[in-house]
């Protein structure tokens, strides 16, 4: 079907027919260039342009009629001489002038508006005519279009796309929370890949009839400030504990039993554990909180592989693998489709073909694909945005809070400010299960390396290396901060304190009033119920004016709280109390609250930069 919903013409691909503008600083569908018909509405769109969402101006505004066959041709001149049109008004050479028929003497066969005429009079008198500014309109295009891609296997990936009509290829699962699309604090975004069998494209893959599992699962931290983003790689074969967790099906809900010991991928399809089980075992496993699910298919790597030309991948040795049918020589290979979904699935040809080193080629394969959604070639190719969206959209599942194209491209130009170079990769430090003796088919969790790259990561602190100028700066930043904390402190039962809960955790407000008056002297704390909106939070907060500076280190002291738990305001005049809020990071009363998070990574972890074009699996 065309844009409008026509059969195509001629076997013409209707992205092909999407025409930029210089003027308008938009693209246009003209449908029929030859007849001289004027632009169409977008793909799916009414007969009125699309308007990307938040905007009151379309991104695809509709120009002028075009002049007919006869106006676009220079008239003939006496003798049968054809008139040279004057210079274009841009002053380039070898170019005609703005507008067929615009040269001096010369006749347009049909008027063609305002623009036309101010060509027209630009040419007669010899000025040049203003650069266009680049258009605010045409910035939002190339933010919104597949900006941020996840793209993961088993085999899953997202893009987002401003047509509406993708909408309808969107499925939805309620899980039971309904974030925002967009935050103002840090953001965690689930990405898992399903080896789910059934489905277009996804036939003749493992195990036929498999319910689906969480084959592959990375969990995208971006940072409050968006300056910086992690992505963690979750084992599939690692032992863990699964929360109990609530499903919703045909407007019933069902309570799933927890698990205790069992592989990480069942966290969902096993005993009908639908994708907020395993967002819930991942926040378990992590302590971060999650914001946002996307779930795909193995199609979904073939087309989207496809839809952006290929994916250059590097090996440092020949593959053959007969399992997973990837057959590629040693080198660099641009590659899309069934290789794409093979490259991806590979892990019994390299390292010691284990799902770890599978996860490695993933990596490489991600930040490479990332390179490709954030390339130019990408960003002003509408026949690619239209592909990437149709592909993406058709194998994506996400929850609520993101269940339309428009929520989608509003967490998209959210995310995008983060700079590729600031993007790593990192898989969760484990180790072989001991419990398995010297044949090992499972990992479990190498905590004394995890917690450390869980505390970065709830605390915003880059894996990535940055530039010694965004050191210092950084650096500054953090001794103001730390700053806070020196000075003297009052006496305990001068600290005065309300405490807010929004550590999701019921009573958790009461128990710390309880500790703080019983065990600490602080008897003018109080509890002042849940936290603004009833919402859970991730990071405990204390709130203070300068006045109250002395109290609030003492509740830092007791609290265990680090300088970064501080926000100082610019009140001249203190309020009668101090405001506690308490995060998800608070487990229990007379617990530090903060454990500082690590300068560095551990040096042993797997990880991969995204911006790292040297990549090449071994």
């Amino acid at each position: 079907m065309d844009a409008q919903g026509r059969g195509r013409a001629g076997g013409i691909d209707p992205a092909d027919q999407w025409v930029y503008d210089p003027k308008t600083g938009s693209y246009e569908l003209r449908l029929d260039h030859a007849d001289g018909a004027g632009p169409a509405p977008g793909p799916g769109s009414s007969p009125s342009a699309i308007t990307e969402p938040g905007s009151s101006a379309s991104s695809f505004a509709p120009s002028s009629k075009a002049s007919s066959g006869a106006a676009a041709r220079p008239k003939a001149a006496p003798g049968g001489r054809r008139e040279v049109p004057g210079p274009r008004a841009t002053g380039r050479r070898g170019s005609p002038a703005a507008k067929p028929g615009a040269a001096a003497g010369g006749k347009a066969g049909t008027k063609t508006g305002s623009r036309a005429a101010a060509a027209k009079a630009a040419a007669a008198t010899g000025r040049r005519k203003p650069k266009p500014k680049k258009s605010t309109k045409k910035k939002v295009l190339l933010w919104t279009g597949g900006t941020l891609a996840f793209v993961l296997v088993g085999g899953s990936l997202g893009a987002y796309l401003l047509y509406e009509h993708f909408n309808n290829n969107l499925n939805k699962v309620d899980v039971g929370i309904n974030n925002g699309a967009v935050t103002k604090g840090p953001v965690n975004i689930l990405v898992i890949g399903t080896d789910k069998r059934d489905g277009e494209g996804n036939a003749g893959y493992g195990d036929e009839g498999s319910v689906g599992h969480a084959d592959t699962t990375l969990l995208f931290h971006v940072s409050e400030d968006r300056s910086n983003a992690t992505a963690l790689s979750i084992p599939r074969d690692m032992i863990t504990d699964i929360p109990e967790c609530a499903t919703k099906k045909d407007g019933k809900t069902k309570s799933i039993p927890g698990s205790k010991g069992v592989r990480f991928n069942e966290s969902l399809g096993q005993e009908e554990r639908d994708p907020g089980c395993t967002w819930r075992t991942v926040e378990q496993l992590t302590g971060l909180k999650v914001t946002h699910f996307m779930m795909a298919d193995f199609n979904a790597v073939k087309k989207m592989s496809s839809a952006v030309g290929g994916v250059e991948v590097c090996l440092a040795k020949d593959i053959n693998d007969p399992k997973s049918h990837l057959k590629l020589s040693k080198g660099r290979h641009k590659i899309e489709g069934e290789d794409a979904l093979a490259f991806v699935r590979t892990r019994h040809s390299v390292g010691f073909e284990s799902d770890l080193d599978r996860i490695k080629l993933q990596q490489q394969f991600l930040s490479s694909m990332i390179r490709e959604m954030k390339s130019d070639d990408t960003f002003t190719n509408p026949k690619k945005l239209y592909n990437l969206g149709d592909a993406a959209t058709k194998s994506l599942t996400v929850d609520s809070g993101i269940g339309s194209v428009s929520d989608l491209t509003r967490l998209a130009k959210d995310l995008s400010r983060v700079n590729l170079k600031n993007i790593t990769f990192a898989t969760v430090p484990v180790v072989d299960n001991p419990a398995e003796g010297p044949h090992h088919k499972t990992v479990v969790l190498d905590k004394a390396k995890a917690e450390p790259l869980f505390a970065m990561v709830r605390q915003d602190v880059s894996l990535t290396e940055v530039k010694e100028k965004e050191k210092k700066q950084q650096e500054q930043a953090d001794a103001k901060q730390a700053a806070l904390l020196q000075g003297p402190r009052s006496a305990p039962a001068a600290v005065r304190v309300k405490v807010l809960n929004g550590s999701g955790r019921m009573g958790a407000a009461q128990e710390a009033v309880s500790w703080m008056q019983n065990s600490k002297g602080l008897v003018r704390s109080s509890n002042g119920g849940n936290a603004s909106g009833g919402k859970k939070v991730d990071k405990t907060v204390l709130e203070f004016a300068p006045a109250q500076a002395d109290q609030a280190r003492r509740l830092a002291d007791v609290m265990g709280l680090s300088a970064d738990a501080l926000k100082q305001s610019s009140a001249t005049t203190a309020p009668a109390e101090m405001t506690l809020t308490l995060g998800s990071d608070f487990k229990a009363a007379g617990t530090p609250v903060h454990v500082e998070a690590p300068a560095k990574a551990p040096e042993d972890i797997q990880r991969v930069e995204a911006d790292d074009k040297n990549i090449c699996a071994k």
